[in-house]
């Protein structure tokens, strides 16, 4: 009834979107539908991202929403958070098809209540709602509220930043086939910037910003040479993880992203996964810092109990608006789902405002050198069983650690070694693909490259 190999990980339903496609579609949507408790005429708002299958699975959307008496709205192809912003607005749910960063041969869907991103208790509920059931097809048209939408949403950023604070720097986009290509470039000229545009691709490319060494990244430090650029911003497929290199071609992670936006905005509490810089603490600037496991309900659930001003975020960079929040002493509305443009402008107009570059802003931070990598085409059985040899074995856990040492543990999510030299590696299986991430950190960057070469060596022969 499920589709083979369709199941919820750690941000929406994911599976191959030929398993996706038509009635386990249908059937996942009327199942959110019934377990949302929506009333009869209520207005369901969708959108997708670039991948080939999105268009049909979004029909797929429609054919269930109107076969339960609700009306779905077409709100195109724009970034994730732009379709939660505007139907939140709207007090409506939303559906939004995408495979995110992953390959464009699967695809899949993210729910959205009145009130914000499902909870993983509302992904439980959409299982246990789901019914061996034929859908028929949509024969109706969509209200089209693409425009409104898009507009809403860069709206959002007006006041962020100092007006023209951006005036003098050349920012290229990656465009690739994010739905984000369009809107970033917008809202930076918006601030006084020179935007070039890099990459764009009619086909779908999967970008995942946290694998820095992914073929797709390999001509952005030549374009920041030839184009004499500040800084190139992305995002991936959906919109809500951002990229930044700064204009020494060097990428800034995701977390130090999220950090930056927290400081930024000044936060007093900031949620975060286990996976983000350890250094987050030592930086002292916040009065309350909680580690999740990995997933945005997981920081959605924490953020909900935070004190003061919340931010949260990811090691991707995607960041979460909470409650108290306000941006050059205006309220910043709660939008508690991951967004890609917040921390890009955030950390661009911290340098502006500086007058310095991203480089030197992310150098003053007390970080640990952290890299991350990732063994793909690994089957989740393999990972699991790594994994748990890992937990329950201490002798066979020591002897792959002989190099370096095991000084402590930590299991919030797959399982985080301390070393005794105080460096980390971290593993843990992914929840949206078959892929086993090694995530680490060192006082040097040498150290952390050398480190993370080793674990993934080490994970590649135990799982191969």
């Amino acid at each position: 009834m499920a589709g083979g190999g369709v199941k919820f990980g750690t941000s929406g339903l994911r599976g191959p979107a030929a398993a996706l496609e038509g009635q386990v579609a249908r059937r996942y949507v009327a199942a959110f539908l019934r377990h949302a408790g929506l009333a009869g005429g209520s207005r369901v708002f969708l959108g997708r991202d670039f991948r080939v299958s999105s268009p049909a699975i979004m029909r797929d959307c429609a054919a269930a929403i109107g076969a339960a008496g609700l009306e779905p709205v077409d709100c195109g192809t724009l970034p994730t958070p732009a379709l939660a912003l505007h139907a939140m607005a709207a007090g409506g749910a939303a559906i939004m098809v995408t495979g995110s960063h992953i390959p464009g041969d699967r695809n899949g869907l993210k729910f959205y209540l009145a009130s914000g991103e499902i909870s993983k208790a509302n992904e439980a509920g959409i299982v246990a709602a789901l019914r061996d059931e034929v859908v028929p097809d949509f024969a109706g048209e969509m209200a089209d509220e693409a425009a409104a939408a898009e507009a809403r949403y860069v709206a959002r950023f007006a006041s962020l930043l100092p007006e023209g604070v951006l005036a003098g720097w050349r920012i290229g986009v990656f465009e690739h086939s994010s739905v984000a290509r369009d809107l970033l470039g917008l809202i930076l000229r918006g601030f006084g910037a020179e935007v070039v545009s890099l990459g764009r691709s009619a086909d779908f490319v999967p970008v995942d910003t946290e694998a820095f060494g992914d073929a797709v990244f390999a001509p952005l430090p030549g374009w920041v040479a030839d184009y004499g650029l500040d800084a190139i911003v992305s995002a991936d497929g959906d919109g809500d993880r951002p990229l930044l290199m700064d204009g020494r071609g060097g990428f800034v992670r995701g977390d130090v992203l999220g950090l930056i936006t927290a400081r930024y905005l000044g936060a007093q509490s900031v949620v975060t996964p286990v996976t983000s810089n350890s250094g987050i603490e030592r930086t002292g600037a916040f009065s309350r810092v909680v580690r999740t496991r990995v997933g945005s309900p997981y920081v959605i659930e924490a953020m909900a109990g935070a004190p003061g001003a919340a931010i949260g975020f990811e090691a991707n960079g995607g960041t979460f608006v909470g409650e108290n929040v306000k941006a050059a002493g205006v309220a910043l509305p709660p939008l508690v789902t991951r967004d890609a443009v917040l921390p890009l402008l955030c950390a661009l107009g911290l340098a502006a405002a500086k007058g310095r570059s991203v480089a030197e802003v992310v150098v003053e931070l007390p970080l640990q050198h952290a890299l991350a990598g990732r063994l793909q085409d690994v089957p989740g059985e393999k990972s699991a069983a790594f994994l748990a040899r890992l937990a329950g074995d201490t002798d066979y856990a020591r002897r792959l650690f002989v190099p370096h040492g095991i000084a402590g543990l930590s299991d919030i999510d797959g399982l985080q070694f301390r070393t005794e030299a105080g460096d980390m590696v971290h593993f843990r299986a992914s929840g949206n693909a078959p892929e086993l991430r090694c995530y680490v950190e060192a006082g040097t960057e040498a150290g952390a490259r050398e480190l993370l070469d080793w674990g993934l060596a080490v994970a590649a022969r135990e799982v191969g």
